[in-house]
């Protein structure tokens, strides 16, 4: 299988990489297929939520992928992982993953991730959104958004081409690993395991994942798991 970074598209301005990657997945681009932009007007985030960075603020990336089978379920949380890794790797931070799609530096998102595709033309799109230059956050962001430059306050944070280069690194290491190491890697960085956990219809206590990427949750009717798209977790949840 080919390295994830050729063909690279790259924009100073676009509506949304993940648009651009899905039109060139449909058209047949191949794995590894990348999509990068200074800045974007439309970015989104799961359940149609906006994705807010500043001009070059931010490492807004879609990768496309192929041939993956029944590990596409398992996508956001491969992303997850490697998403923390290469943060990790680039800034003295410990990462932890608000399931199911963003990255927590003490409480605050560092980073977010949306995958799109057609398992039925056997590809997908990884969307990330990871706050790199930024040094400040208003507005709604003020106090619960961070950055890799705001917790590398001493040394300052890698520049973003070796961030990509970093994380596109470890998405490849990652997105073919079987199932196990994988769902252990997730559980290790789990930021709601054993929190209060409340949605539109329900509260209980986090439980961990099951083999699918389902959210557990024990409630006073027992243990449930929660589906990505049918429930939005309240913050401080």
């Amino acid at each position: 299988m080919r390295p994830l970074g050729l063909p690279h598209v790259h924009h100073r301005l676009t509506g949304s990489t993940n648009e651009r990657a899905k039109e060139l997945a449909s058209g047949g681009a191949p794995h590894g297929t990348i999509v990068t932009a200074d800045e974007q007007t439309s970015g989104r985030g799961r359940q149609g939520r906006t994705w807010i960075a500043e001009a070059r603020s931010a490492l807004l990336l879609s990768v496309v992928v192929r041939d993956l089978d029944e590990r596409h379920a398992l996508l956001p949380l491969v992303t997850a992982v490697a998403v923390c890794e290469a943060a990790e790797a680039c800034a003295p931070v410990k990462c932890a993953i608000k399931w199911p799609n963003d990255v927590w530096v003490e409480r605050k998102k560092l980073a977010g991730i949306l995958v799109e595709g057609r398992p039925q033309e056997g590809w997908a799109v990884i969307g990330v959104g990871l706050n790199i230059g930024a040094r400040k956050f208003a507005g709604e962001l003020e106090g619960i958004a961070t950055s890799l430059a705001l917790e590398s306050p001493v040394r300052g944070p890698r520049s973003p081409g070796a961030v990509l280069e970093t994380l596109l690194s470890a998405l490849d290491r990652r997105l073919f690993d079987p199932p196990a190491p994988v769902l252990q890697a997730w559980r290790e960085r789990d930021a709601l395991a054993g929190s209060h956990i409340s949605w539109h219809d329900g509260e209980g206590t986090g439980a961990g994942v099951d083999d699918t990427g389902a959210l557990l949750v024990d409630t006073r009717k027992g243990r449930v798991a929660l589906q990505a798209g049918e429930v939005h977790l309240t913050r401080g949840a």
